[in-house]
This record gives C-alpha cells, sequence and structure tokens, in this order.
C-alpha cells in the first residue's frame, strides 16, 4: 500500500508540461494532504490530469507546452500563457471534455510568452515561497502548490488549518516581486 501511494506521489509530481525555459510557470503536484484526502480521490485527480494531458497533447496549439493544470477534488486549475484568445478557450472546452471534472478554473493569460528574466523572477519567487513556507509550517507545506506566471502567485491546495493558509498568504506578500496572490485552497472542515 505504501509503495502504490508513494508510485502515485511521484507520478503526480511529474508536471503536466515541460514549459520549456520560457514557459514562464512551475510544474504542478498533487499530493494527498494531511491525510484528508483518501486514495481513491487522490487516484480520480490524478486520471483527470492524464486524460487532460493526453488531450493537450493531441492538440495542434501547444496546449501541452504552454499551460499547467492542478487537479484537486476534480477541480480543474489552468495555468499559463497561450498566444490567442481561440486557444485559451480550446484549453477550458478541453478540460470539460474529460470524464471527473467537476469545476474548471480558468487562469490561463493571453499575450507574449514571458522573457528569460520574467521566467528567472517567478522561479526565484516560487523557490522563496516553497523554503519560507517549510521554514514556518514545516512538512505541511507540500500540501499547497505555487504557481507564479508573470509575478501572479496561485495558491492551491488541501487544508483544514486556515492558520496555516494564512501564515503562507503572509509570507508570500512579503517576498519581492510578488504583484498579486490568487488563492484557490480548499478548506475542509
Amino acid at each position: 500500500m505504501i509503495k502504490l501511494i508513494s508510485i502515485l506521489f511521484l507520478l503526480t509530481n511529474i508536471a503536466c508540461t515541460p514549459v520549456g525555459l520560457l514557459g514562464g510557470a512551475s510544474t504542478t503536484t498533487m499530493i494527498v494532504a494531511e491525510g484528508e484526502r483518501s486514495l481513491g480521490a487522490v487516484v480520480d485527480d490524478a486520471t483527470i490530469k492524464l486524460n487532460l494531458s493526453a488531450l493537450f497533447l493531441k492538440s495542434n496549439a501547444n496546449l501541452f507546452l504552454n499551460i499547467n493544470t492542478n487537479v484537486l477534488e476534480g477541480r480543474v486549475l489552468l495555468t499559463g500563457i497561450v498566444d490567442t484568445q481561440e486557444i485559451r478557450i480550446n484549453a477550458i472546452r478541453s478540460a470539460w471534455e474529460v470524464k471527473g471534472v467537476k469545476e474548471v478554473v480558468n487562469e490561463i493569460q493571453v499575450g507574449d510568452k514571458t522573457s528569460l528574466k520574467e521566467y528567472a523572477n517567478d522561479l526565484w519567487i516560487n523557490t522563496q515561497i516553497k523554503a519560507l513556507s517549510a521554514k514556518t509550517i514545516g512538512l505541511r507545506s507540500l500540501s499547497y502548490n505555487f504557481e507564479t506566471i508573470k509575478g501572479k502567485v496561485y495558491i492551491a491546495g488541501l487544508t483544514s488549518r486556515v492558520d496555516q493558509l494564512e501564515s503562507i498568504i503572509e509570507i508570500t506578500k512579503t517576498i519581492k516581486g510578488v504583484k498579486e496572490i490568487i488563492n484557490y485552497v480548499i478548506v475542509k472542515e
């Protein structure tokens, strides 16, 4: 059983998109947060993520390369940068085609890809958030996923501890280069 959970953890830590050097976003992860998710829920989310990745790979618009996905309890968070509104709509439509999707949160931006400098800054912000979160709340920081695109930080995850989430948001506000924080964390009672 532990071996299966470890394999699922490793599989889900592989990014949905390899986002090239100029992609401007970090990898995505899914984990069993604080024991609040059943193995079945993790497998369902991993299945959604894999099916969505397959659809993105078939796309002529490089959706697999340009869009990051985060799946939690059937909610799909889409982030990234694409060239046109049509491509953005196509990605959203594809997400809704996947069996098991309950909600699609669209944070895909239309515009120019980030420059090398912006990419480096986003990577630095993510590294700072992860390090400061681990320092503040320890291993529980693994319950959260951070995506940074052009200084906009997206936080996703699952927690029953609002105080931890508030700590992470406060930490994130102190990091140079953070322009906005978007919170998609599900708080379980």
